[in-house]
């Protein structure tokens, strides 16, 4: 099963439990990746008629009709593999005495997700206006593996969003029309890929809203709306995570990975957060950036194993030293008001949950960090 089939399956079954929330949007992927105008007014038609029903029934049926038509025709469209469209050899920038990022060594490939992870003040800003173009290296090198043709061209092919955006004027709808006739689009495809998008990305009901009407994650979903517009090859996204509650985080880190993996208009995002382990369940590789530097898990992982789980208890450092000393423990420290245990690779998590509750440890949290950029955060 190809990755196209796999998507319109995952939609199918989205609309078989009446998830239409979550279905309305991968169809609107489908009537994107189509870049047929007729697809793109037959979605908008069904938009505007979901707008005032809420006959579960008959969504569901026009939903799945909808879904049908665009599986006949994506099913005779090239399915582009994921490719490498940016490496960086060696990339290092020096601002001064003090700091220096680098050097960097990563491949970028569309479809993918890549999380930039590391304390404030540690270089991520820094990474990220690199690879689009705003800071030009000290040292190494930027490869750009597709056609462009001058600095502009690339510039518009590596759209950077930064944490805190310019400031517009007039309507959500006005710009993002405006942006979209100066990417290209035709006065007939103009409003109905404005309105696929803005509905894409949650923003429908603010279309008529301004700048100050707007919180500062609508605001940051209105720059993602108007950069998609411009058909990037990669999103560069500085904090994206920032000022959202939990459940909007989950929520434009599912869109991020759904617009990324399109099976015809595949793209690479790239994105900084403090949000460590939403971050390291969305992204492809994640990158853990320390005073500049670039550390590899999975290369330090080859070197040396261990099991480490991080958790909170009521109980002294003391006696959970001893009733963890039956599982080989290595070393216990206390991090953050958290509690990090390591022991050999061989023990597992159902071996420490048995001795929890053997010894009766009081457990308030648990994470298995043997996988995660988490361990690079202990002090």
């Amino acid at each position: 099963m190809n990755l196209f089939e796999k998507q319109y399956h995952e939609v199918i079954e989205l609309i078989g439990f009446e998830d239409y929330n979550q279905a309305i949007k991968r169809i609107i992927d489908f009537t994107l990746d189509t870049e047929n105008i007729d697809f793109y007014k037959k979605t908008n038609s069904f938009l505007n008629w979901n707008d005032s029903n809420d006959d579960k029934i008959e969504i569901k049926q026009r939903l799945s009709e909808l879904a049908s038509e665009l599986h006949q025709y994506l099913t005779k469209k090239e399915i582009k593999p994921h490719q490498t469209i940016i490496s960086l050899n060696e990339l290092g920038k020096r601002y001064n005495s003090n700091f220096a990022l680098g050097p960097i060594n990563l491949d970028i490939k569309s479809g993918e997700i890549i999380g930039l992870v590391g304390e404030n003040g540690n270089g991520k800003t820094t990474l990220l206006r690199s690879i689009c173009g705003e800071l030009h290296p000290s040292s190494g090198s930027i490869k750009y593996h597709f056609e462009y043709d001058d600095l502009f061209d690339l510039r518009t092919k590596l759209v950077y969003i930064p944490q805190r955006t310019e400031t517009w004027r007039g309507s959500m709808y006005e710009n993002l029309e405006f942006a979209a006739s100066c990417y290209g689009y035709t006065p007939e495809e103009n409003n109905l890929v404005v309105d696929l998008i803005i509905t894409r990305l949650g923003l429908r009901k603010f279309r008529n809203y301004n700048w100050n009407g707007l919180s500062s994650g609508y605001k940051m979903r209105f720059e993602l709306a108007r950069m998609l517009l411009r058909k990037p090859k990669i999103l560069l996204i500085d904090e994206p995570l920032a000022n959202l509650d939990i459940l909007a985080q989950q929520t434009i880190l599912d869109d991020f990975r759904n617009i990324a993996n399109s099976a015809f208009r595949p793209i690479a995002i790239v994105l900084s957060s403090q949000q460590l382990y939403e971050v390291e369940k969305t992204s492809n590789q994640v990158v853990f950036l320390k005073q500049g530097s670039q550390r590899n898990l999975k290369s330090e992982e080859s070197q040396e194993q261990h099991f480490i789980v991080e958790f909170e208890t009521n109980e002294s450092l003391s006696t959970i030293n001893d009733k963890l000393a039956k599982l080989q423990l290595l070393s216990l420290e206390q991090n953050g008001g958290t509690l990090i245990a390591t022991f050999p690779i061989n023990v597992t998590i159902n071996d420490f949950m048995k001795v929890v509750i053997e010894e009766n440890i009081t457990i308030n949290y648990l994470r298995n960090i043997t996988h995660s950029t988490r361990r690079f955060f202990i002090k």
